[in-house]
């Protein structure tokens, strides 16, 4: 920039060198149902419409609260023989036909309350909708709301806990795949998976989710029990009235009143210790929303070659299947097919925690840890975009040498860091950019630019061997 100012001329120089800038890592897109989808004060449809969130009361304002549930509740007066009111009972039931299987709304709850950021929400229809898997081809369902996500380039992190209450494995094991694939296509995501529980076993839940892409996706079994309590239908939940000896002319009778709408108008104080006995009811939810917050407060806190595990999961009382060392074994791995399952388990005295970081690709040396996977996803996308000015550019030894120099700088910041291993740089990676080391002359002419990279990222480990030994004392 050149100005004149009092016949001074200033001519300023950029003396910053070109860096690579890390990408977010953990931005997630939940795909599922909602109670509505608009834009706050606009109107607008946000049906379909992949939209950006920062707190969970945008996410209420925008798509509303959770499916109330039906109960069955029960007032329970018993008189004495005077006629005086000795006792009074409150009970409630849950319908047969609750819980709601659609779990968006809790999961960001669980989300937002493990250290979730902002996040991206795919609203694919309401509660009155049927969940399906849909397809891609007329964009409806849950696989529509993935496809959609591939014009969104910012979200890193693939979430769909309503999958799970789909009718059958086998249109989860679509949904799987679709997201999977996804993460393929855009070298830049992962995706976060509920084992699928609808009477299905270990065998038959592999086998649905396929062969292909497992290095993109995780796996979390069980289901937890979350401090979350239902949100009571008012309008169709029943009251009944029961009275153990003989009322008075001037009791107060129930009998006219009903549902929990008309009891709060007529009777506010009764409403609230009736509804206060719904609180004995928690929340049980796949643990796919809490698993995306731990990730971005891993990333955030640690850095995404930190194994997001080890970690306590908040605001949940227990997992609901309690899992062994025996039971870890088999989910770990499948000595046939891999596909690893990760573990949540409750210890005494710390918690319920994350205790896995393997990714699907069980058997694969290379993409068996999630951290190992997330990094190299995190170093590619850095550097692609980083290094994207290259074009048009002279594809000479100059420009190859400021290439080569951001990166190796960007790499050794990462070293640094901690996330990569070995004593030295030269341990820790390796560049290669220009005329007979990353490419031909062939190359050259045709305008390409090759960077070939290699990394040596740290891996989390699994195991703690303790070698004891007794030593015999002499004499």
């Amino acid at each position: 920039m050149q100005s004149k100012k009092f016949g001074v001329y200033v001519h300023e120089i950029s003396t910053l060198r070109l860096s690579v800038a890390g990408v977010e890592t953990a931005i997630p897109a939940f795909v599922g149902y909602t109670e509505k989808a608009e834009r706050v004060g606009e109107g607008a449809s946000l049906h379909m419409v992949p939209t950006r969130i920062s707190s969970f009361r945008e996410f209420r304002e925008m798509y509303g609260g959770p499916q109330p549930e039906r109960f069955s509740f029960n007032i329970t007066d018993t008189y004495n023989s005077r006629g005086e009111l000795s006792n009074r009972q409150f009970t409630s039931k849950m319908s047969p036909d609750s819980p709601s299987p659609y779990h968006l709304f809790y999961s960001l709850q669980l989300y937002f309350s493990n250290g979730g950021g902002p996040c991206y929400i795919v609203s694919v229809g309401t509660y009155q909708d049927p969940i399906e898997p849909g397809s891609t081809e007329s964009g409806t369902g849950l696989l529509g709301g993935i496809r959609l996500l591939e014009s969104s380039k910012e979200p890193t992190l693939i979430v769909f806990p309503d999958a799970v209450s789909l009718n059958t494995v086998q249109e989860f094991g679509a949904v799987v795949k679709e997201a999977l694939a996804q993460c393929r296509r855009s070298r830049n995501r992962f995706a976060i998976i509920d084992k699928y529980d609808k009477n299905t076993n270990l065998s038959q839940f592999r086998h649905a989710i396929g062969n292909s892409y497992l290095e993109n996706g995780a796996v979390y079994f069980p289901f937890l029990r979350s401090t979350f309590n239902f949100e009571a239908d008012k309008s169709s939940s029943d009251i009944r009235h029961d009275v153990k000896g003989t009322a008075p002319s001037h009791a107060v009778n129930y009998a006219d009143v009903r549902d929990l709408a008309e009891l709060e108008e007529k009777h506010p104080q009764i409403f609230r210790s009736l509804l206060a006995t719904t609180r004995r009811e928690y929340v049980v939810l796949p643990p796919s929303g809490a698993i995306a917050g731990i990730y971005v407060k891993v990333d955030r806190n640690r850095g995404v070659w930190k194994a997001p595990a080890n970690v306590i999961i908040n605001t949940v009382l227990e997992p609901i299947t309690p899992i062994t060392g025996v039971m870890q074994a088999h989910l770990n791995v499948d000595a046939a097919e891999g596909k690893s399952i990760n573990a949540i388990r409750s210890f005494h005295g710390r918690g319920t925690l994350v205790w896995g970081a393997r990714t699907l690709a069980g058997n694969d040396n290379e993409w068996r840890y999630i951290p190992v996977r997330r990094t190299a996803m995190y170093v590619e996308e850095s550097i692609r975009n980083a290094t994207s000015f290259v074009v048009n550019e002279p594809n000479n030894n100059r420009v190859w040498l400021r290439v080569r120099i951001m990166i190796e700088q960007f790499l050794a910041e990462l070293w640094h860091a901690g996330a990569l291993a070995g004593n030295t740089q030269s341990d820790a990676f390796f560049v290669k950019v220009g005329l007979g080391e990353s490419m031909s002359t062939q190359d050259v002419d045709q305008g390409r630019l090759i960077i070939e990279i290699g990394l040596a990222p740290i891996r989390p480990s699994e195991f703690i061997v303790l070698r004891i030994t007794h030593q015999l004392l002499k004499g």
